[in-house]
């Protein structure tokens, strides 16, 4: 399907919140659990209150883009030159999340090529089944995994100041996540 014929069919379906476009084949996410929720809350959260202290620097949650000839959803994104294109944003963010617990088959694979090739320079994946998180740094037009620091806070390569502190995530500690945002964005100074 192309993207003009997939973006026809979506406004014929006024209901339909959520679908993708992902290299010529539509993805319709199953529902999202309590668990999947919360977590997305959280990333959606930080990546807001980061956006909030850093001029230039917008986030979002599950906005359509038109990112090549697909149209995917982020659960989350961040970027500082967001190409408004109609009521959609286009090109490519520079950090997109997904918030995984039924979807991996196509956030691991479609979704993870494409973000790829569009060049999205971070893409996380918060795994809910596992649990897992990797965080991914584009180097050399490929995906190469970063590891979280010995106090399991990832820091973003990207954004300086972006951390993620993976234990608080895990422990549904919004307080805990808020204050490791703070001393990364604190020491950007």
């Amino acid at each position: 399907m192309t993207r003009e014929a997939f973006l026809a069919c979506w406004e014929q379906i006024p209901e339909l919140k959520h679908a993708e476009l992902i290299d010529g084949l539509v993805h319709v996410p199953l529902p999202i659990g309590r668990l999947q929720s919360r977590l997305d809350c959280h990333i959606v959260t930080l990546l807001t209150r980061y956006a909030d202290h850093t001029p230039g620097c917008t986030s979002g949650h599950n906005a359509t883009w038109l990112m090549l000839e697909s149209s995917p959803q982020p659960n989350a994104f961040l970027g500082r030159n967001v190409v408004p294109q109609g009521e959609f944003c286009a090109e490519a963010p520079e950090l997109a999340v997904e918030v995984c617990e039924t979807n991996t088959e196509v956030d691991f694979g479609p979704k993870l090529a494409l973000y790829q090739r569009a060049g999205v320079q971070e893409y996380i994946t918060i795994e809910t089944l596992l649990p897992k998180i990797i965080w991914r740094q584009l180097v050399n037009g490929s995906y190469q995994a970063i590891q979280p620091d010995a106090d399991g806070i990832y820091r973003s390569p990207e954004f300086p100041g972006l951390w993620l502190d993976s234990a608080a995530l895990w422990a549904d500690d919004g307080l805990r996540l808020t204050a490791t945002l703070q001393a990364g964005i604190a020491s950007r100074a």
